[in-house]
């Protein structure tokens, strides 16, 4: 190897082409994935130097902010009013989209119903579909009712012919499903490996921003979660759109994890049905729809989405096992808080949980992460065990810490009104919690054991 070409590779960072790692020297395996022979020169930063030495004069001029016009950056509605709360109004000209989430949930559902909301208001609208044939993008459209004359539809997944169709059609909207199936001639790496992944979602958004054309690509998820790869498309793009939900419930969460246009503290709800993705009105009523009364390990917490409020029931059953290990089974919860909670329990409340097993869930295919859940999963798996039903006109929200003391979370407003509005007169909370304009009385408590010593003098013996 050549002086010249070792002094070249030292000013270069090298980027794995299957992983997308970044190294500041060559090596033959990659040192995040272990692959061997995958580590290129980065084309962003070979030749840095001469294209310093070549710098020409922009194409427009630096000018004063205040003179900036900002009318290009109204949102245009997508008539999906729960997608217009994600995206704070809807989708800004010349911006890139990139929507997210496991194969079947209902992505390109939602996006072919944003395609034909937009072809309806006059928009034209060109849906690449590098996954389906034509046929069946047609079929699904026709269920939806989103045929119109403004929808173009290409089975494509060359980029080049992706960008002649583009050229072709002159559409305000591209909808690309999925970015992973599509590839460049010119990269030499297989379809949704991460170099291509990379190459033609940078192509996509410099179109958007040259032509002021909005583009929303699909991105299926990793074994691990992660979208599109190692989070390589996350920083190209301008907005990320997470779309969860459990394909055996119908329920679907649509959140914004990334939005340079507005907040990402709104979440919008869907209902997966036969005729596509229906807004959710009240989920609340539709998470405790099936609530009974008088159950023993049962709680309701209420829970923030961003910045709405949820009303979810809790669960929890204790079974005596004879195993050496007990068993432990956490659904819709966090499985690492659960654990925290019943050591808890079981060494500063000395509540028998340790030896048995636990299952926890969130009912009706919700999820609940956030240190709000603490005490009403606390609560239920102590109910449960003393086979004393909480009340049912009684919600429960607070942190526990590791020494059994409770402590206040964000948001109370919210929660508690949303708990008023469906029926519930008491919470039990943290002592440390603000009051609140809400027509619900708070029994406040310092510490997980005066609650349960609460629930005591106020729960009848459960069946």
């Amino acid at each position: 190897m050549t002086t010249a070409a070792i002094t070249s590779r030292s000013r270069s960072r090298f980027r794995c082409l299957a992983c997308g790692d970044v190294s500041l020297k060559w090596a033959g395996r990659c040192g995040g994935c272990g692959e061997w022979n995958t580590l290129e020169a980065d084309s962003a930063t070979v030749g840095c130097d001469s294209a310093r030495a070549t710098a020409l004069a922009p194409a427009s001029p630096a000018r004063p902010i205040c003179e900036v016009p900002v009318e290009a950056a109204e949102p245009v509605p997508t008539g999906i009013a729960e997608l217009d709360r994600v995206l704070c109004g809807g989708l800004v000209r010349g911006s890139v989209t990139l929507m997210g989430g496991e194969p079947g949930v209902g992505k390109s559902t939602l996006l072919l119903q944003v395609a034909g909301s937009l072809a309806e208001a006059g928009l034209r609208v060109l849906y690449v579909t590098a996954e389906e044939s034509a046929q069946q993008v047609r079929g699904r459209a026709e269920r939806l009712g989103a045929v119109s004359d403004q929808l173009y539809l290409a089975a494509e997944t060359s980029l080049p012919h992706l960008l002649g169709h583009i050229d072709a059609v002159e559409p305000s909207v591209v909808i690309v499903d999925s970015v992973q199936t599509v590839h460049d001639p010119s990269t030499p790496s297989a379809a949704g490996s991460v170099a291509q992944v990379r190459g033609v979602t940078s192509a996509l958004v410099r179109l958007a921003k040259e032509a002021d054309v909005t583009v929303l690509l699909v991105g299926h998820v990793t074994k691990d979660g992660a979208l599109a790869g190692p989070r390589v498309l996350e920083h190209i793009v301008d907005t990320v759109v997470s779309f969860e939900g459990d394909r055996h419930h119908s329920l679907r969460l649509v959140r914004a994890t990334k939005h340079r246009f507005g907040s990402t503290q709104e979440v919008g709800l869907f209902s997966l049905g036969e005729a596509g993705l229906d807004p959710v009105a009240d989920p609340s009523g539709v998470f405790l729809a099936d609530r009974r009364s008088g159950e023993p390990g049962s709680v309701v917490v209420p829970t923030l989405e961003g910045r709405r409020p949820l009303l979810v029931e809790l669960q929890a059953l204790v079974a005596s096992t004879s195993a050496t290990h007990p068993h432990r089974s956490s659904h819709g919860v966090d499985a690492a808080r659960v654990s925290l909670l019943l050591a808890v329990l079981g060494r500063r409340l000395e509540v028998p949980v340790l030896g048995s097993d636990v299952y926890v869930m969130a009912v009706g295919g919700a999820k609940v992460v956030e240190p709000g859940a603490d005490l009403p999963i606390a609560l239920a798996v102590a109910s449960s065990v003393t086979n004393q039903a909480l009340p049912f006109d009684m919600v429960a929200c607070g942190e526990v810490g590791l020494g059994g003391e409770l402590r206040a979370v964000t948001g109370f407003d919210r929660r508690l009104s949303e708990a008023a509005r469906m029926g519930f007169s008491r919470a039990i909370v943290p002592t440390s919690t603000p009051a609140v304009d809400a027509s619900i009385r708070l029994c406040r408590v310092d510490s997980l054991h005066e609650a349960l010593l609460f629930l005591d003098r106020e729960t009848p013996v459960g069946r």
